[in-house]
């Protein structure tokens, strides 16, 4: 395992650290008042750079493998995360946590997709879309907990 893989597994092992404690926060503020409504946009908005985030890897593992077929797939996968996220960020936290967890959802679908070999698996590790999948559901239940947890 180079030493970018190694950086990349702790980065979103530490950015998934930071969407726990504020689904914790979020959860544990009273539903009816204002600083619960903060405290989950602050979550929505966390969650939608972390799909950002995500979405971006894979498109940069298909510019690193631009003549491999279906990279152009990739890129537009990629590119339509990216639309999600930014459109999450403009709704109410409830929409946007529910949008953001299906996002998260589909994302994984995606990985599993690339880990089966029906998408190209070429530019990337051959742990990456394994590991990706199981981030991006447990990160998916992450943003709807706060949804789950209202009265």
């Amino acid at each position: 395992m180079t030493d970018a893989a190694r950086a990349l597994i702790v980065a979103l092992l530490a950015l998934t650290v930071g969407l726990i404690r504020l689904a914790i926060i979020v959860t544990k503020t009273d539903p009816a008042s204002a600083p619960r409504l903060v405290a989950e946009l602050r979550l929505a908005q966390f969650a939608a750079l972390l799909l950002v985030l995500n979405a971006s890897i894979y498109i940069g593992f298909a510019l690193a493998q631009e003549n491999i077929n279906g990279s152009g797939l990739d890129v537009a996968l990629g590119f339509s995360f990216l639309v999600l996220a930014s459109v999450t960020v403009t709704r109410d936290p409830k929409l946007a946590l529910t949008l953001l967890a299906a996002s998260f959802a589909g994302h994984a679908i995606v990985d599993l997709l690339h880990s089966t070999g029906a998408l190209p698996t070429a530019a990337m590790p051959h742990w990456y879309a394994t590991l990706c999948a199981i981030h991006d559901v447990t990160t998916a239940a992450v943003c709807y907990l706060p949804v789950a947890r209202r009265p």
